[in-house]
């Protein structure tokens, strides 16, 4: 516990002006204060209607005071919310009337960072705080929640638990050779190494589905001037983001939408049209082209389904980044009194739409989230949690070395038992 900790106070609420505004005290002070500012008796937990006032006796505003004690709140010390109108003025008032009285101001984050702390949270829950106030669709709310209940937490601790029990059958191979036990196979090492490997997998799928909630996925629109990028971007986001013309060129700086597919955010970039030109501002338009491609997770390539030359699109896709997947829009059916549909061909999707008539709009959003979710089949849909780029990185390394544990070298010489129950070691 932070005993020694100063008492720290905040509004809690966001910035702005609502019906209900929070100002919180956290810290071995905030009973004290609390009971100078509402001149009352106060409960664990009890709601209390009263007046906040501060160090002159001046009524500042009316509201309701709880109290809740340590270690059974949310930083783990005593902690105190008044709850007033939700004005900017009187909250200031509120939360000066508390310094005053010996509270000093909260960092940002900080009581969160108290929770971590004492040990209220752990690093991913504290983490998942954020995750949760900054989420902007539901399943990434959703994800926030779980991992801010502890389903990341629990999934990693299990991990570590089966590893330490394991380790501990290694150990007894290594410090006891002279035994005519086979640790490794009573304690059927290879077995419990493979479901481990089949745990880290599944994890690391949901933490790759974690990170795509949180951090959303990129697609880039590109092609030729005049094929229909900006159409295609205004149908995705529903609403006119992009300037439709039919003189091509027309759109030079990205233009950037975010949209939601099924609660995955999505981070739409139209592009200015790739073709060769002597036009300046043109070719500096080009050159961000080329820079989103280059941070997209898919590319949409747009072509005119009534130009039937494929040496375009084909020279486009030699040139774009290996990992990046492909998804080939032909646009402008309703030329060809064409219906919309999606083909396979060379492995690679196509998809036939009338980015002017919104006719396929609903099989491109369906190809985006089947790419998205190609690994999930593996992951229960209720358990998926919020993750970094951090966390992907340790449990790929876990994963590396689980494959490694399992490779067992073959054995030369001749040696006693308990030396060759070492050397089977996976």
């Amino acid at each position: 516990m932070l005993n020694d900790s100063p008492t720290i106070a905040a509004i809690s609420t966001a910035k702005g002006v609502g019906g209900i505004g929070v100002v919180r005290v956290s810290g071995k002070r905030a009973l004290e204060i609390a009971k100078n500012i509402c001149k009352a008796d106060l409960s664990p937990r009890k709601v209390e209607f009263t007046s906040f006032k501060d160090k002159k006796n001046v009524t500042l505003d009316q509201g309701i005071v709880i109290y809740f004690p340590s270690p059974s709140s949310f930083t783990g010390e005593d902690i105190v919310e008044f709850q007033g109108h939700g004005g900017v003025m009187v909250l200031n008032l509120i939360l000066n009337a508390c310094l005053s009285f010996g509270a000093i101001l909260a960092e940002p984050g900080e009581f969160t960072k108290r929770a971590f702390l004492n040990n209220k949270l752990d690093l991913s829950q504290a983490e998942s705080v954020a995750d949760l106030i900054n989420a902007s669709t539901e399943a990434a709310a959703k994800s926030a929640i779980n991992s801010l209940r502890g389903v990341f937490s629990n999934k990693i601790n299990n991990l570590l638990k089966n590893l330490t029990e394991l380790r501990i059958f290694v150990e007894a191979c290594l410090d006891f050779p002279e035994e005519d036990i086979n640790f490794i196979d009573q304690g059927k090492v290879d077995e419990k190494l493979k479901n481990l490997e089949k745990d880290v997998c599944e994890i690391l799928n949901a933490a790759r589905h974690g990170q795509l909630l949180r951090d959303g996925l990129k697609v880039a629109l590109i092609g030729q001037p005049n094929v229909g990028k900006s159409s295609l971007l205004n149908q995705l986001a529903k609403e006119s983001k992009a300037i439709v013309t039919e003189i091509p060129g027309t759109t030079r700086d990205p233009i950037k939408s975010d949209i939601s597919i099924q609660g995955i955010p999505i981070h739409l970039t139209d592009t200015a049209g790739l073709r060769e030109t002597e036009d300046i501002v043109e070719k500096l338009g080009i050159e961000k082209t080329w820079e989103s491609i280059k941070e997209a997770d898919i590319t949409l390539i747009i072509v005119d389904v009534t130009d039937n030359n494929f040496n375009y699109e084909n020279k486009l896709k030699k040139e774009l980044p290996k990992d990046n997947e492909i998804i080939i829009i032909r646009n402008k059916i309703d030329l060809l009194k064409q219906q919309s549909r999606v083909d396979e061909q060379n492995n690679v999707t196509e998809i036939f739409i009338s980015a002017k008539k919104g006719n396929g709009i609903e099989l491109v959003e369906k190809e985006i989230f089947k790419i998205v979710h190609r690994d999930e089949h593996s992951s229960n849909k209720e358990d998926l949690f919020m993750a970094r780029t951090r966390h992907i990185e340790a449990l790929e390394k876990v994963k590396h070395a689980l494959k490694q544990s399992l490779f067992k070298p073959p054995i030369t010489g001749a040696g006693s038992r308990g030396a060759d129950d070492c050397s089977k070691i996976p």
